[in-house]
């Protein structure tokens, strides 16, 4: 397609500024939040991120669909952003393996997506500003009926969205003739998570998110996980009330992100939202068990409050964001139960914080044989 033949298109944001670009050739309006996130590689995996669900994708990476997609590298069943924006979008690709162009591939899933955006300026205005609503739409002329559409969209802050991108029946992953079971309460789980965990001889059952623990002790799982995912974590009443009841009865548990909080609220740990969140796969943690550090991949827009967690008499702060110092890690001291904010299984990103799945299946099989 030639540059001077696409239409025109805009990003609104909900403080009224405005930002201008082209249409990548699929004419439409999306809102949602918007947020950035700044891996270099990787921006199939990031669109088919549940956790990305309900917000628009700033790639800060200055070229998006050079190399194409490939049809194994997902995270999902499909493109969960409500939309993308970026600066260059290669309507050619250059891949040896790639299975298509990603202008296909966003007809496909029907997504709205818009470049030729200053995305540096943009990205630097989210970060002073903060993260908010906003709206992208090839309807340039209609700025007040757009305005409208996105006063309607709502706030990030107490949204529960893990209903609508979780599994309606359970399902399983892994050799069923594995020696260890798992039950991975699905709040918006990442595929790669399951690989992790079934390449480690785990047979993983994953559940629904509004499954009760009842119902998850029924598999007789040696092991609990609750996933990432996206949205709000205080309105998931009922995965706090499974958190609860596997820490009350000192079984191995592990979280990941949106688990992560999860678990803190499990504890009577309070969660916020951030200014403008953590999304990249460049982001240092320090290990403060080890004093080692890692580059980890990270995707989330909620934290849990810091205070509280070193207040607490059976949470201990194990993993701290080296350029915020928010909590990235904790562990219970008298529970068999852990949790970071980060995404040990990447997908996109490095694999530093791999050990983690290792820790977790060295927490089950010690406790099979009785040693914690």
């Amino acid at each position: 397609m030639k540059y001077q033949t696409r239409k025109k298109a805009l990003v609104l944001l909900a403080d009224g500024t405005i930002f201008y670009g082209k249409s990548v050739g699929i004419e439409g309006t999306s809102t949602g939040e918007i947020c950035f996130n700044t891996g270099m590689t990787g921006y199939q995996e990031i669109f088919t991120d549940p956790s990305y669900f309900g917000q628009l994708m700033v790639a800060t990476n200055a070229h998006i669909g050079n190399y194409g997609v490939n049809d194994s590298e997902v995270e999902s069943d499909g493109i969960k952003i409500s939309g993308l924006i970026c600066r260059n979008f290669s309507f050619t690709h250059s891949r040896a393996d790639s299975d298509g162009n990603l202008k296909d591939w966003f007809i496909k899933h029907n997504l709205v997506a818009i470049s030729d955006v200053d995305t540096r300026a943009l990205v630097s205005y989210i970060r002073d500003n903060g993260a908010m609503n906003a709206i992208i739409s090839t309807d340039v002329d209609n700025i007040e009926d757009l305005k409208n559409q996105l006063a309607k969209v709502p706030s990030m802050n107490g949204l529960e969205l893990a209903s609508k991108v979780s599994t309606n029946k359970p399902y399983y992953v892994g050799d069923e003739n594995a020696e260890i079971k798992i039950a991975a309460l699905d709040i918006g789980i990442k595929k790669n998570i399951l690989r992790n965990l079934s390449k480690r001889g785990a047979y993983i059952k994953v559940f629904p998110y509004n499954s009760s623990f009842e119902e998850m002790e029924a598999f007789n799982a040696d092991g609990y996980f609750i996933s990432n995912g996206p949205g709000d974590p205080e309105p998931l009443v009922q995965a706090q009330a499974v958190a609860k009841e596997i820490i009350n009865r000192n079984l191995p548990l592990f979280g990941i992100c949106l688990g992560h909080q999860v678990i803190a609220l499990a504890n009577g740990i309070s969660t916020y939202k951030m200014h403008n969140g953590h999304r990249g796969i460049n982001h240092p943690v320090k290990n403060l068990l080890t004093g080692k550090g890692e580059i980890t991949s990270q995707n989330h827009g909620f934290a849990i409050n810091k205070e509280e967690t070193e207040k607490h008499s059976n949470v201990e702060i194990t993993h701290v964001h080296l350029n915020d110092q928010t909590v990235a890690g904790i562990r219970m001291k008298n529970k068999n139960v852990f949790s970071v904010q980060y995404h040990p299984e990447a997908s996109p990103g490095p694999h530093d914080s791999e050990y983690l799945f290792d820790q977790f299946i060295t927490n089950i099989i010690n406790a099979k044989n009785g040693l914690s």
